[in-house]
């Protein structure tokens, strides 16, 4: 038995031929999602809601295309709308064009919120891409949009492990 450990501890890690692309993107992510809900904490707004006003603000849409466009599950996305409509910086109205949907509009307060965290969040993607040298952050974000928008496709759901019962 200790022989057969010894020979699994001395074999040498599988070679790598492609960087971990999807760690060093998930680190980055990581940190930039952290910088940015501790910025908008200090104007009481988070990610999200950030996120469904500024969305919002572009155009008419229902919860369920703001959802699709935050990338937000249903109940997710209701929490945030119904923190929004108690923050009174937005409201769920008929829409105008099917009176079956429900919209989220903005409040004034809401637009004024939107606009600081804009602001927030240009200042901290800014500072994020300051880490790079000048003539790289044009080049990091068009390849990140490239991968975004053509080279990266969702794929399924991720498997998840089914619960095993419990004895009591």
């Amino acid at each position: 038995m200790i022989a057969r450990y010894a020979s699994v501890m001395s074999s040498a890690a599988p070679e790598r031929t492609e960087r971990d692309v999807t760690g060093l993107l998930n680190m980055a992510g990581h940190a930039l999602s952290n910088r940015l809900a501790a910025a908008l904490a200090a104007v009481d707004l988070t990610p999200r809601m950030q996120c469904v006003l500024v969305h919002a603000l572009e155009e008419e849409r229902t919860q369920i295309q703001l959802a699709a466009l935050a990338d937000l599950d249903k109940t997710t996305m209701v929490s945030t709308v119904d923190d929004l409509e108690r923050r009174g910086l937005a409201e769920r109205r008929p829409s105008a064009t099917d009176r079956r949907a429900r919209i989220i509009a903005v409040t004034a307060a809401g637009r004024a919120a939107a606009e600081e965290g804009q602001r927030i969040v240009d200042r901290v993607h800014a500072e994020a891409l300051g880490a790079l040298p000048e003539q790289a952050r044009e080049a990091f974000v068009a390849a990140l949009r490239q991968l975004v928008d053509g080279g990266l496709e969702p794929g399924p759901r991720p498997v998840r492990r089914a619960r095993q019962a419990t004895s009591r």
